[in-house]
């Protein structure tokens, strides 16, 4: 038999691998397969383990590291950054392909070139972290807003690989959350060199 079984519908399936694409949920639904249980029950387990920690840190008892542990909960934490586009207007595009600059160092691929099926030329992503203890939920207030403010980015960006882009060229177009396994801010999150940076443990993977 397989290292997970799922429940699907009332069948069970037993699995050597299991990919989960959820978008922003991944890491969640990961988790509660690691765990056997739902999203809501994890979610509770979760909020006791903080319960009992916060109850051994009142207690003194960091020397002795007695910490709640489970051992089930083995992925790594996710964190988030917000990647902006802008669109070029009133200038004619020279690019008839993707154009992708040297990676940016803070994160995600550069802000590259893009052409859609009309002939727009868009730009983007860039990267702005959001905060570390933002966790994905759907209750979670995201400003999906591009605020025009980081078009000076944009502009010195592009022009590392266009020098003729004309100033007042580019507009706000739309925007995406996209999930990180580390974050620059932290320390302790996992690098980007990380051998396991695909998420995964014992057959659970979340894209």
């Amino acid at each position: 038999k397989g290292r997970v079984r799922l429940r699907v519908d009332g069948v069970e399936i037993d699995c050597e691998n299991v990919i989960v694409c959820a978008g922003l949920a991944s890491d969640k639904i990961a988790q509660s397969i690691l765990m056997g249980t739902t999203l809501r029950e994890m979610k509770e387990r979760q909020e006791q383990l903080l319960q009992q920690q916060q109850q051994n840190d009142a207690n003194d008892n960091l020397k002795n590291n007695n910490h709640p542990k489970d051992t089930r909960m083995q992925l790594p934490k996710q964190y988030y950054a917000k990647g902006n586009y802008f669109k070029l207007e009133n200038q004619k595009s020279p690019f008839t392909r993707l154009i992708y600059p040297l990676p940016d160092p803070k994160g995600g691929l550069g802000v590259h070139a893009t052409m859609d099926l009309s002939g727009s030329t868009r730009f983007g992503p860039d990267v702005q972290w959001l905060p570390p203890d933002f966790d994905g939920s759907e209750d979670e207030n995201i400003d999906w807003n591009v605020d025009a403010e980081r078009s000076k980015l944009f502009y010195d960006a592009i022009r590392e690989y266009w020098p003729g882009l004309e100033d007042g060229n580019l507009v706000p177009d739309y925007s995406g959350v996209r999930p990180k396994l580390w974050n620059p801010d932290l320390r302790n999150s996992c690098s980007k060199s990380d051998n396991n940076d695909d998420g995964g443990d014992e057959g659970v993977s979340n894209n």
